[in-house]
């Protein structure tokens, strides 16, 4: 009997996605991309797409040079690229013109990305069909995707009747998507075989996050049952809120019966080290460790694991002001766990209300938002659904898309005193074309709209991260945060006085030979550009020039940048006045 070949996909996007703030650099993608290619074992790699552009622009780098850079390696050897793609949304957390998702499939597909894995949180078609068609006109395959939860209207004949029109469309692809890993494996089976029965040829990828426990279940259910292809993971980043690691998915099916591919380990532990060197690099600063877990807390309130960092940090600034609140009433403060478990019992409350969205971007991200809310409300007396703003209520009130249950009669009713209505128009209908605005600003700047059009893409698709990106403020705040990241963890166990000595004591103090203004630069970097101080993290030589200082009899004095280094700290902005011997900034000598 000939075993039945199940593929493997690498998503080394969602892999970070899930784990901390931000993607890797154009040049580690470069090194990295030979590697996975040589552990032979992967017919699919995640490249791109969801937060993957938008992350880039905010640590000041160009996304359309590391998704074509990353991409290419794989487009020469055959292995598939596919990115993520929010329908609607499409590269973004709120809608988007129709317009510039038309663009998106062109840029995408010429910079080299063969898939878009097409969802809406909703799982409402009239999001996803628009892209599928757009997809196909550009030359791509679309994926369209199935948002998988587990409520009493998420059956598998609910999504099998979803996944019928989304073929019928044109999707070649179906992925079931279970951000959260609360699918229950059994029900994943019987959709798999519910789709492949009726449609044998399509290919359905299943996606599934480990951070419950259930996705190695999951795994096996669906490949028995018809899937083709199955994401996973790599260490470092594997498993915890994350992925299943693919040297386990592999064994596993192997000795289930199933075709699968080996895997060059020697390749593997190459990319491990170097995704492990990515970390140790940057990236990790910005990771929270609670990723790496795994908890079954996640089954009860079915928030995707990759939110659990963000919601932590959310529940950790709310607990102070619950506290007190409580305290001026006489009842007990509450301890980090015990507000833990309010909050996941208060989603559970409140998402059957809410019309039970999949708690996918940006839908769970809402739901949450509504239930931490509801607990600051309560402290202070106050009824639920107090404090809900106009993404939450266009949610709500059917402007991204139908929900799948109905809102609760009180929020109705809420919504009535407010003089909100309910539609079920088309959502695209809420975003007019708006390509032309972008055109005739670029054009007014000056700016190349970049090979087919990929500049004017992410300017239209994230407009305020771009013009930071371009007028170099991201790159400035990125590499501030980046060092005060790095003074934190330095710093861990010292006092505030410890800490500073011993950032200090790695540092040359640039200091004011005499009083008056300091000047960082004279005229800016460009015309019409206003001087301002440099960025935390610019690198100096021996003898460069540092800033300017106008004493007080209006000479112009050039400071150097002493034996060189890193910019660390700033102690005076532009113009400001300073006295002789103040400590103007310190540079962190190279090692």
């Amino acid at each position: 009997m000939t075993k039945r070949k199940i593929q493997f996909s690498l998503v080394y996007r969602d892999m970070f996605q899930s784990s901390g703030k931000f993607q890797p650099r154009k040049d580690q993608l470069e090194r990295i991309a030979p590697v996975i290619i040589k552990m032979g074992c992967f017919a699919r790699v995640e490249t791109n797409g969801g937060a993957f552009e938008q992350v880039n622009l905010l640590y000041g780098e160009n996304p359309n040079k590391a998704v074509r850079a990353f991409t290419k390696p794989f487009n020469e050897v055959g292995i598939k690229t596919h990115m993520l793609d929010r329908g609607l949304n499409a590269l973004r957390m709120f809608p988007v013109p129709a317009d510039v998702r038309k663009l998106m499939y062109k840029v995408k597909h010429a910079q080299g990305v063969d898939i878009t894995r097409i969802f809406c949180g909703l799982n409402d078609v009239r999001n996803i069909i628009p892209s599928i068609h757009y997809a196909l006109e550009a030359g791509m395959t679309p994926q369209a995707t199935l948002c998988i939860t587990n409520s009493p209207i998420h059956t598998a004949e609910y999504y099998a009747k979803i996944a019928d029109q989304l073929i019928e469309a044109g999707a070649p692809e179906i992925c079931l998507k279970d951000m959260a890993g609360i699918g229950q494996p059994a029900m994943l089976g019987k959709l798999t075989k519910m789709i492949k029965d009726k449609h044998p040829e399509v290919i359905i990828e299943y996606h599934g996050h480990s951070g419950p426990g259930l996705s190695m279940a999951s795994i096996l259910e669906v490949c028995r049952n018809g899937a083709d292809v199955i994401d996973t993971a790599i260490e470092p980043l594997s498993w915890g809120k994350v992925h299943p690691d693919v040297i386990s998915v592999q064994s596993m099916l192997k000795h289930a019966g199933f075709d699968v591919p080996e895997i060059n380990m020697d390749a593997y532990m190459e990319a491990r080290k170097l995704t492990q060197e990515f970390i140790d690099d940057f990236l990790g600063y910005f990771m929270n460790p609670a990723n790496k877990l795994m908890s079954s807390l996640l089954l009860g309130c079915g928030l995707p694991g990759g939110m659990m960092g963000s919601m932590m940090a959310d529940l950790t600034g709310v607990m102070g002001a619950i506290n007190n609140n409580r305290k001026a009433k006489g009842e007990a403060e509450l301890s980090e766990d015990e507000l833990l478990v309010k909050l996941f019992n208060e989603v559970a409350y409140v998402w059957p209300r809410v019309g039970y969205p999949p708690l996918v971007t940006p839908f769970s991200q809402y739901v949450k938002n509504i239930a931490l809310m509801n607990l600051l409300t309560e402290s202070m007396g106050k009824p639920r659904y107090s404090m809900m703003d106009n993404s939450i209520w266009g949610m709500i009130l059917g402007k991204s898309g139908r929900l799948p249950g109905e809102v609760a009669p009180e929020i109705k009713e809420l919504a009535k005193e407010k003089g909100f209505e309910f539609t079920d128009a088309d959502p695209q209908s809420y975003y007019p074309d708006d390509l032309d605005r972008f055109i005739k600003e670029m054009e007014e700047n000056g700016w190349e709209r970049g090979e087919d059009d990929e500049e004017l893409l992410e300017f239209a698709m994230h407009e305020t991260q771009y013009r930071d990106y371009k007028s170099g403020a991201a790159k400035k705040r990125f590499l501030a945060d980046l060092q005060a990241a790095k003074d934190k963890a330095g710093a861990s166990g010292m006092s505030i006085e410890e800490a500073t000595a011993f950032k200090h004591a790695k540092a040359d103090a640039i200091v004011a030979p005499e009083s008056g203004t300091i000047l960082w630069e004279i005229g800016g970097d460009g015309e019409c550009v206003k001087s301002i101080e440099p960025f935390i993290g610019k690198e100096y030589n021996e003898g460069d020039r540092f800033c300017y200082i106008e004493n007080t009899h209006g000479q112009i004095i050039e400071l150097p940048a002493a034996l060189g280094g890193k910019l660390v700290e700033i102690n005076a902005k532009q113009g400001a006045r300073i006295n002789k011997g103040d400590v103007i900034a310190y540079v962190q000598r190279g090692e």
